[in-house]
């Protein structure tokens, strides 16, 4: 059941309920992401690039879940749907590894606030990448 079958939300456009629901489950994505990486790097003592990569990539599994079921009412089978979502989720991978080995080892910026920032910049690419390729299976 996508957000489109729920009548508080049948009033708004196609659009406006997705990103509605992208932001809905990318909100429950960045806890799980957040409370890895500030675990791992408060208590763990790990470095912040990895451990935002390890977020990363738990939040990715929540992310296919959420998105496939809400946001994009995807008729892609898993086997489909799943390579591609992989494609886009290591791209947004690899461009958070790169930002923040930018952000807060060559800069030497503050890693929770520069994950912020990378993470607006990731949701946008992810966003654009699900929408038009992992799960874009239906007529707009």
């Amino acid at each position: 059941m996508s957000f489109k079958q729920y009548p508080p939300f049948k009033q708004y456009p196609r659009q406006s309920r997705q990103l509605l629901a992208y932001v809905f489950a990318g909100g429950i994505t960045a806890v799980v992401h957040y409370a890895l990486l500030i675990g791992l790097v408060e208590l763990g003592h790990v470095d912040p690039v990895p451990a935002t990569l390890a977020g990363f990539t738990l939040g990715a599994v929540v992310s296919y879940t959420l998105n496939r079921w809400l946001t994009f009412d995807a008729t892609h089978s898993h086997a489909q749907a799943t390579w591609r979502f992989a494609l886009i989720a290591a791209g947004g991978f690899v461009l958070t590894g790169v930002l923040m080995h930018l952000f807060v080892g060559k800069l030497g910026l503050p890693y929770l606030l520069m994950q912020f920032v990378t993470t607006g910049i990731v949701m946008v690419f992810s966003f654009l990448g699900h929408k038009f390729f992992s799960f874009a299976d239906r007529a707009e």
